[in-house]
C-alpha cells in the first residue's frame, strides 16, 4: 500500500506466462492492436498515436521532453513536487529554456502564477504532473489548458498515478502530450509506460529540425513499429505487453466510472478513519489524490519504526515522505487492485497498533470505526452490504 507498485490482480500474473513469441509474430501484431484500443478507452481519447513505450513511467516522461523539447525551446513547468522537478531537469538536459513555478509540497499550482510566467516566457510547451506522487495533489488541468491556449502551447501531463484511478480526459480537457506507468491503478508489473500523442503533438514531432537524442526514445522511430508498417525497432517487452492487455481488459470489465467511484469511496473511508484517529492529512480536501494519500505524521512518533513495524508485523509497506516532505508524512496507496476495503480497514488497525507502542493517544478502534461508518453511510458504494468493525 506504498506509492507503488500495487499488487496484481492473479489474471495479470497469469497473462505473463504465456508461451512467447517474437515481437513481429501476427499473432502478437494483434495483441498490440488490442493494447492500443484499451489504451485509448482508458485515456479517453481518439489519439491515434496511443501506445505503451518500452520502459517504466519515467521512460514516458524521459520521451515527452526529448521528442518535443528542441534546443532553446521555452517550457513552463508547474512544480509542486518531485516529479515537477524531475521533468525540470530533463528539459534542462534537452537544452530547454526552463521557466519554472513553484508551489509548496502537498499545494496545487497557482493558476495567477502560472499565467504571468507564460506571460514573461512565451512557452510552446506547458508541462504539469497531473497526480503527484510524492504529495498527494491532484492538480486541476482546465486551468492549465485555459493558459496554453493563449499562447498556443503544447499541454504535456504526468499522469502516472492518476490513470485508471482517476479520470484523465485526454481530449474532453485538450491533453497534448500525456503518459503514465502500469505500475500504480493499471495493476500492472512496472515496466511500460503508456503514452498518447494529439495531432497537434503529432504534427510538432514531425516537424523536429533536428533529431531527438535519444534513439530509443525516438518517437518518430517507434511510430513505425506499432503503426501499420511495423518496422523492427527493438524487442519490445512480450510478457510485459501480455500483462498490460489482461490488466486493460480488468479496467474495461469493471468500467471507469465504477473503477473511479471505487477509487474515491475507499480514500473517504480511509481519510474518515485517519482523521478518526486524530491524525491530519496533508492535502486540502479539494486537491487529494483517490489513489494517493499523504498523512503527516504526529510529533514524537518515529517515521522508520513505524513503517518497518507495518512490514515486519502486518505484511504491510507505505511509503515514507520525499523532497520536501521527507520524514513529514506518509505515502498511503490505494491503487487498483489494492484500492479495497478490507485493504483499508486493515491498514487502519495496523496503524492504530504501531502509533499506540510508541505512545500515541488514540481511542482503542477509533480509525477503523471511522472507516466503517462512512462505508455504511447511505449512498456509498459500500451500503447495501454492511460493514463491521
Amino acid at each position: 500500500m506504498g506509492p507503488g507498485p500495487s499488487n496484481v490482480p492473479p489474471r495479470v500474473l497469469r497473462a505473463m506466462s504465456r508461451p512467447l513469441v517474437g515481437h513481429l509474430d501476427p499473432e502478437f501484431v494483434e495483441v498490440m492492436n488490442e493494447i492500443q484500443e484499451l489504451l485509448r478507452r482508458v485515456f479517453q481519447t481518439g489519439n491515434s498515436f496511443t501506445i505503451p513505450l518500452s520502459g517504466t513511467g519515467t521512460a514516458g516522461m524521459e520521451a515527452s521532453v526529448a521528442n518535443f523539447v528542441e534546443e532553446g525551446e521555452s517550457v513552463l513547468i508547474g512544480v509542486n513536487g518531485v516529479f515537477g522537478q524531475r521533468i525540470a531537469e530533463m528539459v534542462r538536459r534537452h537544452g530547454g529554456i526552463c521557466t519554472v513555478v513553484s508551489a509548496p509540497f502537498g499545494e496545487p499550482l497557482s493558476r495567477k502564477a502560472m499565467l504571468e510566467a507564460a506571460q514573461k516566457c512565451q512557452p510552446s510547451i506547458i508541462a504539469v504532473v497531473h497526480a503527484e506522487t510524492s504529495t498527494g495533489v491532484l492538480q486541476p488541468l482546465e486551468p492549465i489548458r485555459e493558459i496554453c491556449d493563449r499562447f498556443d502551447s503544447l499541454l504535456l501531463v504526468d499522469a502516472v498515478t492518476s490513470l485508471g484511478g482517476h479520470p484523465v480526459k485526454v481530449d474532453s480537457w485538450g491533453i497534448d502530450i500525456c503518459y503514465s506507468g502500469t505500475q500504480k491503478c493499471l495493476s500492472c508489473p512496472p515496466g511500460l509506460s503508456p503514452i498518447t500523442l494529439s495531432p497537434k503533438a503529432e504534427a510538432k514531432l514531425k516537424t523536429r529540425t533536428s533529431p531527438c537524442r535519444s534513439w530509443y526514445l525516438d518517437l518518430n522511430l517507434i511510430r513505425s513499429y506499432w503503426g501499420e508498417d511495423r518496422v523492427y525497432h527493438h524487442t519490445a517487452p512480450i510478457s510485459m505487453n501480455y500483462a498490460l492487455c489482461e490488466a486493460l481488459n480488468i479496467i474495461v470489465e469493471e468500467g471507469l466510472e465504477e473503477r473511479f467511484n471505487r477509487h474515491r469511496q475507499n480514500h473517504k473511508a480511509l481519510v474518515a478513519g485517519i482523521e478518526g484517529m486524530g491524525l491530519q492529512m496533508q492535502v486540502d480536501p479539494d486537491y487529494r489524490l483517490w489513489s494517493l494519500n499523504t498523512v503527516r505524521i504526529p510529533a514524537g512518533v518515529d517515521d522508520g519504526k513505524v513503517r518497518s513495524q507495518l512490514l515486519s508485523q502486518f505484511n504491510l509497506e507505505i511509503g515514507g515522505g520525499l523532497g520536501d516532505l521527507k520524514g513529514k508524512v506518509w505515502r498511503v496507496g490505494l491503487m487498483g487492485e489494492n484500492s479495497q476495503a478490507q485493504n483499508v480497514l486493515y491498514f487502519l488497525f495496523a496503524l492504530e497498533n504501531c502509533l499506540r507502542r510508541q505512545g500515541f493517544h488514540c481511542s482503542q478502534g477509533a480509525g477503523v470505526e471511522a472507516a466503517t461508518e462512512c462505508y455504511n453511510a447511505p449512498g456509498s458504494l459500500a451500503a447495501s452490504r454492511e460493514f463491521t468493525a
